[in-house]
């Protein structure tokens, strides 16, 4: 074994220019798929840390016993910015605090978000600062979500009515505690179930194109291993060879792309989501994760090294020639379709996510296995129908070595599956309608209507907010709604607003703040608030999916053209000592890429939209559509370029055709 790491650092050490390039190309493909692994797998890990930052709000009930302070939480807002505001009192004395606060606040007492502090000294008090008279001090950002939320910590007394058993409101019901632990809220597994599957639809391409880099400039290293084995090279010794300079490279890629990453989570962390961006740790997975990562993926190309050996052991001759290894087998289709075929029975509406998850990942390896028996199936086609020489050469290479095709558009590929899975599924941004903004509203109970409209005319009055209050509904439950009016200016002949709606409104909030324990004032767009925040940031997520998706085929379809162009350097040289010119053999190029890609590229989005198809519950929706167009453009511009990329190394290895002894 020493023997083949010696021999393997030798040649990689000694292979040249062109040999260094090959290699180059390797350490970048594995460099850029680490750095989006890395991305791919530190999302999952942020919203989980922001679900456990979270949990207190979501308390665990406790019996009278244990029992040692009574948690209830609802929403408030602000210029249609949701404030999180947890009501707690003690019932022991000593009682432990809520995160982020020093010690447990006193009845009348608030503790403050950073930014919630800011916005109240910033803003006139009777807008926000009449809600929290009291500022005790400043929360610390263990407690919060994202940098920017505004969280309120209200003490009370047990017998307040805000925390009276049975309270209704908008949030988490008055509920004794033993402690501030909780649990995994509601939208916070939501966001973790959506980071799962839009990790899966990022991880598998990248998986598969860390296993392609290994096969990179692959004609080449298997000409020099055949060349070992027919001088009596053992095949331990071939494998061993392979192994150390493929993980030699991968590691390096793999060390570079961590630090790339690493150099990237600033950026990262700004991207918004659930109302907020990330705290720049939240992108950081641990040092486990990390190693893990480092560890796994030279161990992929490695084994993907390996795997693409046998020919080399088994028929070495064989390759020394040339000659064409022998088709592919049908059976790839079969696996295809019965894959495709059981996706919606795997991926059904009550499967549990890992169980769609898993689902999801399946399609994609079923594309990528089906898709060289695909383009071997179009270079018989085309070289059987061909008419000109460039469409020859481009049927003939395709069928010489389909594998080495598909991996020059599998990336794109594997894109448009992505594409068409999320194209269906992006929502509008018109699914909860348009609710109005102008006027407040509160629940209440029927008998308690009357009571509540008087007190609300009433605070409204005091507080100089000129407002129409009006009770709609029916049966048990009625709303009081507040519509400020516009109070005439000095002079004028009409009603015209003395201030802006939103300072009348935040004026006429903080009036009505208290009127209903445990229920704030809030206007039918706030209540639609959450539902919005989570369309937007499935639209947001779809929005990364498919850049990250992008890039990664662009990087694939540029490294993988410059390889192939290295691979086969021999060929085009002898071409052009034959004749050929140097414009058919572009032309060539560019037929036998584009043409897999539109067969293979329109086959994936199709799967895509089928296997998207059991989570559909509306119709396509313009954003769906324009991320579909989008992609489809991107990816075939991309491919367009990384070929015209690599054409100037097609002249430089075709620049002198003499024969060479290799």
């Amino acid at each position: 074994m020493s023997a083949a790491v010696t021999i393997a650092w030798r040649l990689l050490r000694g292979g040249g220019r062109r040999g260094l390039i090959g290699a180059g190309l390797t350490l970048a493909a594995v460099a850029v798929s680490t750095a989006f692994l890395m991305f791919t797998v530190a999302v999952n890990v942020a919203f989980e840390h922001r679900a456990d930052r979270e949990a207190w709000r979501n308390p665990v009930p406790a019996d009278a016993a244990r029992a040692v302070a009574v948690q209830g939480v609802r929403r408030d807002f602000f210029q249609g910015r949701m404030i999180t505001v947890a009501e707690v009192a003690a019932l022991r004395p000593g009682v432990a605090p809520p995160p982020g606060a020093a010690r447990f606040p006193a009845p009348g007492e608030a503790w403050l978000s950073p930014a919630l502090a800011a916005l109240v000294r910033e803003t006139p008090p009777d807008r926000l600062g009449g809600r929290f008279p009291n500022v005790a001090g400043t929360l610390a950002g263990e407690t919060l979500v994202h940098p920017g939320e505004l969280v309120a910590v209200l003490g009370r007394a047990p017998d307040d009515p805000a925390l009276a058993p049975g309270r209704g409101g908008d949030g988490v019901a008055p509920t004794p505690v033993a402690d501030f632990t909780g649990r995994h809220g509601a939208d916070a597994v939501a966001y973790q179930s959506l980071a799962l599957v839009a990790g899966v639809l990022m991880v598998v391409p990248l998986l598969v194109f860390s296993g392609a880099a290994a096969r990179l400039t692959v004609a080449r290293r298997d000409q020099r291993l055949a060349a070992l084995r027919l001088v009596g090279a053992t095949p331990g010794q071939v494998v061993g060879m392979t192994v150390v300079e493929a993980i030699l490279l991968a590691l390096a890629g793999a060390v570079a792309g961590v630090a790339g990453y690493l150099a990237m989570t600033p950026l990262l962390a700004r991207i918004t989501v659930a109302g907020g961006t990330w705290f720049v740790a939240d992108l950081w997975p641990g040092v486990l994760i990390t190693f893990g990562v480092l560890l796994a993926v030279p161990l992929l190309v490695g084994a993907s090294a390996v795997l693409g050996l046998r020919r080399v052991v088994v028929s070495p001759l064989g390759v020394a020639r040339r000659e064409t290894p022998p088709g592919m087998r049908v059976l790839r289709v079969v696996a295809f379709l019965a894959v495709v075929g059981a996706f919606p029975v795997l991926g059904r509406g009550n499967a549990g996510v890992v169980v769609v998850a898993v689902a999801l990942a399946l399609p994609f390896l079923a594309v990528n296995l089906v898709g060289p028996w695909v383009v071997a199936l179009i270079g018989r086609v085309m070289a059987g129908t061909a008419r000109r020489p460039a469409w020859l050469l481009a049927g003939r290479r395709l069928v010489d070595d389909p594998r080495s095709a598909w991996r020059t558009v599998g990336g794109v590929a594997l894109t448009g599956f992505v594409a068409g899975f999320v194209g269906l599924l992006s929502p509008s941004a018109g699914l909860l309608g348009d609710a109005p903004a102008d006027r407040l509203r509160l629940g209440v109970p029927a008998a308690q209507a009357a009571t509540v409209q008087a007190g609300a005319e009433r605070r409204l009055r005091a507080a100089g907010v000129p407002a129409r209050v009006t009770v709609t509904g029916t049966g048990d439950r009625r709303l009081v709604e507040v519509t400020p009016e516009p109070a005439a200016t000095p002079g004028s002949t009409g009603g015209s607003p003395r201030e802006g709606s939103p300072e009348v409104l935040e004026r006429a909030r903080t009036a009505l703040d208290g009127l209903v324990p445990g229920r704030g004032a809030s206007t039918p767009a706030e209540d639609d608030l959450p539902g919005m925040l989570l369309l937007g940031d499935i639209r947001t997520g779809t929005v990364v999916v498919l850049a990250v998706s992008l890039l990664v085929a662009t990087t694939s379809a540029g490294i993988t053209a410059a390889s192939s162009v290295l691979d086969r350097r021999q060929t085009y040289a002898l071409l052009r000592l034959a004749g050929t010119p140097l414009s058919v053999l572009d032309r060539a190029r560019r037929s036998e890429t584009l043409v897999p890609l539109v067969v293979m590229g329109g086959g994936s989005v199709a799967t895509g939209m089928f296997c998207a198809l059991p989570f559909v519950y509306a119709g396509l929706n313009v954003t769906g559509v324009l991320a579909l167009g989008v992609c489809v453009v991107g990816g075939f511009a991309g491919v367009v370029g990384a070929g015209a990329l690599s054409s100037p190394l097609l002249r430089s290895v075709t620049a002198n055709p003499g024969p060479r002894p290799d």
